[in-house]
């Protein structure tokens, strides 16, 4: 895969899935603007990048607030020019509770960063890629984006309208020169799930098992299948929605 001369955006992209799709773009030789909610981690992600010898700047923004999204891929064209590839990955997980249970805050906040956030950051991205004729988006949605999740209504419900927007926008401009698909990534070794594992006894042995490939997925399997859809070995996909899951959503 080779993105040398583009330039790709990533949020959530201050660790875990979106630090590695970062490294993975720059390593197919991108440049990267590094957006994530956490200034710190941010600047860290960006950092690394740099080390490895890519160009990168990063920005703190919160994908829920228009402005703020604005600013991003307007200081996106300022810092690189143009805008070839972005990859929507903020999201949160928010509170675990029932349908009946999960309460109206909780909604709201998990709603507003991941289907809110998504959409408001694609209506720019897409301004700037159809004044090109031409670009590649991938929205990071979930593998309870397909199938439905106990005690995670607003996260699945979330993650379902990621979908939904990913097929809609696709078709929309996909004779325009511009791809949008989404991933759906399964249980994933970030380092919050590391840091669940290690503080709840038999959660990993638990989640293997409803795995038919018996393992969780590294951040870097899920950055694989991002950057080949974003780059020009993916030319012809266009509204895929793609487990990456390891046999998850197939059972």
């Amino acid at each position: 895969m080779d993105l040398s001369d583009k330039v790709a955006l990533v949020t959530g992209a201050g660790s875990g899935i979106g630090r590695a799709v970062a490294q993975s773009l720059a390593t197919a030789g991108a440049k990267v603007m590094v957006a994530d909610f956490n200034e710190e981690t941010a600047a860290r992600t960006c950092a690394e990048l740099k080390k490895s010898g890519a160009e990168a700047v990063s920005r703190r923004t919160d994908v829920s607030k228009t402005e703020e999204v604005q600013q991003l891929i307007a200081f996106t064209i300022q810092t690189f020019g143009r805008l070839d590839c972005a990859v929507n990955n903020a999201g949160i997980q928010g509170e675990l509770a029932s349908t009946a249970d999960c309460t109206e805050e909780n909604w709201d906040r998990i709603v507003d960063t991941n289907l809110k956030g998504v959409f408001l950051c694609m209506k720019y991205e897409l301004r700037e890629m159809l004044r090109r004729g031409s670009g590649a988006i991938v929205n990071i949605a979930s593998n309870f984006g397909v199938v439905g999740s106990p005690q995670m209504p607003a996260y699945s419900a979330s993650k379902h309208g990621v979908v939904g927007l990913t097929k809609t926008a696709a078709i929309e401009v996909a004779a325009r020169g511009i791809r949008v698909n989404a991933v759906c990534p399964g249980p994933t070794l970030t380092p919050l799930a590391e840091a669940v594992i290690k503080d709840t006894p038999g959660i990993i042995e638990a989640i293997n098992s409803r795995l038919p490939i018996g393992r969780m997925a590294s951040p870097e399997e899920i950055a694989r299948a991002v950057a080949w859809l974003c780059s020009d070995e993916a030319t012809f996909v266009v509204g895929g929605i793609f487990p990456v899951d390891g046999g998850y959503v197939a059972q």
